[in-house]
């Protein structure tokens, strides 16, 4: 049963904001499961992997999931995900957490600025746009199988910025591609032993019904709202990763 509400919070809250769910579902296997951060990171691409499925189905009903630009971004990110879980398997968890936690304030900082920043989509010809699509996927790919995420955080903002495309359309395209992301790297963590079959389909099924009701609230939502509660999300995470509480205070 716990592994079923993982799920479900991690569903909704992965398909809400494009995340994947693994930064919900991470620190809940941890402290309800008593998981190691490497088995939690490991289990937790498992049950990304059904998100981006059910969480991208949900938006292409509303027409906000690009299939072409998704299978770019999986070309590279398939391929990295795999280096960036055996990456994670040789460092100590502290050190992974510290530096993930600076890479979500960073980019909360580009999601807030995202209407004062230039737009480079309007001088990149489209060669430039499929590099940057490329060059996404091998980090976002890199970053997925290191923290156990589906890597929206990576894929989103370039999205958005560098590209034009819309919140939603940038989130349901990521779901998308997070599918094979999350397949290559949950099977690595899973020859590294990493991953807990037994909780991972509870994981999956919760998060299938979750994710389901988080890309219908994401498409009722303007993509200013999206965009700010994305950026708070992000923070709020930021700063638990480094070990600092919103009070001030270190953990």
């Amino acid at each position: 049963m716990k592994g079923l509400f993982i799920g479900l919070a991690g569903g909704f809250f992965g398909s809400l904001v494009g995340l994947g769910g693994g930064v919900v579902m991470i620190p809940l296997m941890i402290s309800m499961l008593r998981f190691t951060q490497h088995q939690a990171h490991g289990t937790s691409l498992v049950a990304v992997a059904f998100v981006g499925a059910a969480g991208a189905a949900t938006y292409a009903l509303y027409g906000t999931a690009d299939g072409k630009i998704a299978i770019l971004l999986a070309l590279t990110a398939t391929i990295t995900a795999r280096l960036g879980a055996r990456f994670a398997h040789s460092l100590p968890e502290q050190k992974l957490k510290k530096a993930f936690g600076f890479f979500l304030l960073f980019v909360s900082l580009l999601m807030l600025f995202k209407g004062y920043l230039p737009r480079p989509d309007e001088a990149f010809g489209g060669r430039a746009i499929i590099a940057v699509f490329l060059g996404t996927g091998a980090l976002t790919g890199f970053v997925s199988g290191m923290m156990g995420v589906g890597g929206g955080t990576v894929m989103i903002p370039p999205m958005v910025l560098l590209a034009g495309m819309s919140q939603q359309l940038a989130q349901g395209t990521s779901l998308l591609a997070m599918v094979p992301v999350g397949i290559a790297g949950a099977y690595t963590h899973y020859k590294l032993g990493n991953v807990k079959m037994d909780i991972a389909l509870g994981l999956g099924v919760g998060a299938v019904c979750g994710s389901y009701f988080g890309g219908a609230s994401a498409n009722l939502l303007p993509e200013f709202a999206l965009r700010y509660i994305f950026a708070a999300v992000l923070i709020w995470l930021g700063l638990r990763y480094i070990g600092i509480k919103p009070s001030g205070k270190k953990d």
